[in-house]
Formats: C-alpha cells, sequence, structure tokens
C-alpha cells in the first residue's frame, strides 16, 4: 500500500463522495475512483458500500481507516520532525476566530509561540462557525477557534477550559437595562436579534420555552457590532455572548437560566500541513493541556 493511497483512501471515507474528494485533492474522479478498485484488490477486500447518495466504509473499511490514520499520522510526524529545524521555523498559519471572551485565550496562545518561532506570521479572519468551516474545508484557513453547538464530526479538534456566556444586549434607555439578569418572560414581545446560525438560534428557542411562540426574531446576523448599531438605533435586544468590550448607550445583562458554550480549536482531518501549522497544533495541545492542570 502506498502512502499517497492511503491519504486518497481517507479523504474519501471523510468525505463520503468520490466527487468532493477528488476536487479536495485535485484529481480527476476516474483516476481517485481507479486507485480505490486497486486498493481493493490489493487487500482482496471491500472497502466501500457505495449508494447514490453516499459512499460508507464496510467493516474492512473502518478497519482500514484507523490504521491509515495511525500511518499517515506517524508518517507526517517523522517528515516533520526530520524536514526542518525549529529554530528555523517560518512560514503563515492562517487561523479563523468567532467574536468570543476566548479570542484572548487565542491570542495569548498566539504571543506565546511567537516567541518560540519569531518567523512565524498569523493571520486571523474573523466570522462564525459557519463561515469559518467553509473556509477551512476550501484550504483558505488552516485552524478555526469555534463556539459550539458545531458539528465537527470531520475534524480533529482540542477542547478549551473556556466557556462563554450568553446574555442580552439592549438600550440603557430600556426598562430592562435595570434588571440584573434576563428571563424567557422578559424579552416577551421584545424585537429580538438572533445569532445567524441556525444550531445557536435552535439553542435559544429552547431557552425562551413557552415563550418562543411570542417572541419577535426581526434579523440575524453573525458579527456583532452592526447588530448592537440596530440595538443602540432603537428598542431591539441582542441575544450574544457577552464580551470584554463597551458599547456606548448599551448594556449587557446575563440570561437566566443561565446560557453557557464551550469553545474548541479544530482543524481538518487527514490534512497534510505545513511545518508550522503542524509546530503550532503540536503546541496548542501542550499548551492547553498545561492550563487543564493548573
Amino acid at each position: 500500500m502506498e502512502l499517497r493511497v492511503l491519504k486518497y483512501f481517507l479523504m474519501v471515507a471523510r468525505e463520503e463522495s468520490v466527487t468532493k474528494a477528488a476536487n479536495l485533492l485535485h484529481i480527476t474522479q476516474p483516476t481517485l475512483s481507479r486507485q480505490l478498485m486497486q486498493l481493493e484488490e490489493e487487500l482482496g477486500v471491500k472497502l466501500f458500500i457505495r449508494n447514490k447518495k453516499h459512499i460508507l466504509l464496510t467493516e474492512e473499511g473502518m478497519l482500514l481507516r484507523r490504521r491509515a490514520e495511525e500511518i499517515v499520522t506517524l508518517s507526517e510526524k517523522t517528515r516533520e520532525e526530520l524536514s526542518h529545524s525549529k529554530e528555523d521555523l517560518s512560514g503563515k498559519i492562517n487561523i479563523g476566530s468567532g467574536e468570543l471572551r476566548t479570542s484572548l485565550f487565542l491570542a495569548e496562545l498566539i504571543i506565546s509561540f511567537k516567541k518560540l518561532h519569531p518567523l512565524v506570521e498569523f493571520e486571523i479572519y474573523s466570522g462564525n462557525a459557519d463561515n469559518i468551516k467553509e473556509r477551512i474545508e476550501s484550504g483558505i484557513l488552516d485552524i478555526g477557534l469555534l463556539q459550539e453547538p458545531v458539528d465537527i464530526s470531520k475534524y480533529d479538534f482540542i477542547r478549551t477550559p473556556f466557556k462563554e456566556h450568553w446574555g442580552l444586549l439592549i438600550n440603557e434607555d430600556s426598562p430592562l437595562a435595570k434588571k440584573g439578569t434576563i428571563s424567557p418572560s422578559d424579552v416577551k414581545g421584545l424585537p429580538l436579534i438572533l445569532p445567524q446560525r441556525t444550531l445557536v438560534k435552535n439553542e435559544f428557542t429552547s431557552w425562551l420555552g413557552e415563550y418562543a411562540d411570542e417572541a419577535s426574531f426581526i434579523l440575524t446576523g453573525n458579527l456583532l457590532y452592526n447588530l448592537a448599531m440596530v440595538a443602540k438605533a432603537g428598542n431591539v435586544g441582542v441575544i450574544t455572548p457577552i464580551l470584554e468590550c463597551n458599547y456606548p448607550g448599551l448594556k449587557y445583562i446575563p440570561l437566566h437560566p443561565e446560557v453557557t458554550s464551550g469553545t474548541v480549536l479544530a482543524w481538518k482531518k487527514i490534512q497534510v500541513f505545513s511545518p508550522a501549522v503542524s509546530a503550532f497544533l503540536d503546541y496548542s495541545r501542550s499548551y492547553i493541556s498545561g492550563m487543564n492542570t493548573d
């Protein structure tokens, strides 16, 4: 078995589609299909169950997937260890992040890594988890700091020890601004702005409970500044993580019952990274492990 073919196999297993995998691998679909057939012939087993919508793994295919992941990971780690000097590490790392309190952790992680590897450059893209995942899939971003709930079944990830706490951002002139916490009954009839992501909207529909049918959702968005300006212009509330920033004329009020979200640092499985990205991921694991044991 060639390492290259194992990587092809893993990409198809992850995407559950030869067409998608071929596009990501930058090879033709017939070429990829032929490589998979030759792999099955070489091993003497059937690896895939093919139907109109998806390609699924057989039991033998699932076993090969586990072994192939181990082989590819070991190969890449060995190559990285032999092919570059960590003292001279350079390159660019592209990271996506939402507007989160956990962004402070990401900043501290980057600064700490930069002290060891000053030649490495970073570029940060701001967006929500769905935007960031799209860019990771297309290869524009290497890593994403994602807010849960989020589907990361196709990703490797490190969970951070931080939680995002949700609240209502409201005009200081609103009667609600005098409250210590906001309950579902408080926002009955109040025009609300929700995050753009469907999974997050579902979370807050559940939080509203019996008042969900009476809620007034006027718009959605993915970055807070523009949404805050809508809240400032009128009696409109923004459901948002509570951030370490101030908007004059607006006030954050925590939700009750409390709503929190975890965060993960995620990247695409079966991905060949640059030495800089690989070193940063290794450093991130160690950095977060140290935080969890403090």
